[in-house]
């Protein structure tokens, strides 16, 4: 398996999950295209997309910062031409820019509902349809969102329905577009962890310093994604896949290299389907007790 001389397209990657997702390509020699908001070092986030370039480059990738908002067309549709310009096509996109917040009907106001409706479902769906042109092209496209499985169980929407909403429309994309798209031979899937990360997003938002021991990190991500993007994008589309359970399938055995604190029982993540259950030796016994 390689991604030597890929192209990738990935929103939020200037830090966390997205930031992993490229390092692991770069260290193949792949070429990445950096599509984030944070250009200047920001108190409480880790990363810039010039610091992730840094990053990228010492990897043994190529790198491309650009700054983007994907809520803006004009923009996503720039930074996909200037990816093209630079590096000749694109053959990977991955939508993981998403924001955040966990809160019912009546304690979330209408900005924050256009935030997170405009980033996560929008704005996939937007940097998916500006990338497809060029993946059209590629050898093996691939159009990866780091969304969950479309479960429809109450307990998801009960209590942040504006949450679920948002980040369920970047799963409806997977479910739409493979089908449209199958003709093209382009990949859409859609990845999800089954325990928490270890992110800026559980730190500051979510669970702080001691939620975060409870995570695995980043990388279980960026192997699963690697495993998905080396597949054959005709024979493989339109699939939700929990982290744990496809690398299983891939061989992984040892699943404590990604835990943060070995000590920590591990936080298990929303809207992992009840009917999916751990693979053996992923440590989650305690969490699901």
């Amino acid at each position: 398996m390689s991604l030597a001389g890929k192209t990738l397209f990935v929103t939020g990657a200037s830090r966390g999950i997205g930031l992993a997702i490229a390092l692991k390509a770069a260290r193949d020699g792949a070429n990445v295209a950096i599509a984030a908001k944070t250009a200047e070092p920001h108190p409480k986030l880790p990363g810039t997309i010039y610091s992730a370039a840094e990053e990228i480059e010492a990897a043994g990738g190529k790198a491309l910062p650009l700054i983007v908002d994907v809520r803006d067309e004009a923009s996503v549709l720039a930074a996909v031409e200037a990816t093209v310009q630079r590096f000749g096509g694109i053959d990977i996109c991955v939508n993981n820019a998403s924001a955040i917040q966990l809160t019912g009907t009546l304690a979330t106001d209408m900005k924050r509902y256009d935030l997170m409706h405009q980033i996560n479902a929008r704005g996939t769906y937007l940097t998916s349809k500006a990338c497809i042109p060029h993946l059209k092209a590629a050898a093996n496209p691939h159009v990866l969102m780091l969304s969950p499985p479309l479960d429809m169980s109450p307990r998801w929407f009960g209590t942040h329905v504006a949450y679920t909403m948002a980040k369920f429309g970047m799963s409806m994309c997977v479910l739409g577009m493979a089908e449209e798209f199958k003709g093209d031979g382009i990949a859409f899937n859609a990845l999800w962890p089954r325990t928490g990360i270890a992110t800026a997003a559980i730190k500051n938002a979510l669970a702080g310093e001691e939620g975060m021991r409870r995570c695995r990190t980043p990388e279980i991500m960026a192997d699963a994604a690697y495993a998905i993007f080396n597949k054959a994008a005709r024979k493989f589309s339109g699939n939700f896949l929990i982290d744990d359970t496809f690398l299983y399938e891939e061989g992984v055995r040892d699943f404590d290299q990604y835990r943060v604190d070995p000590s920590q029982p591990l936080m298990p993540d929303f809207f992992v389907p009840e009917s999916s259950k751990p693979p053996p030796g992923a440590g989650l016994e305690a969490a699901r007790a």
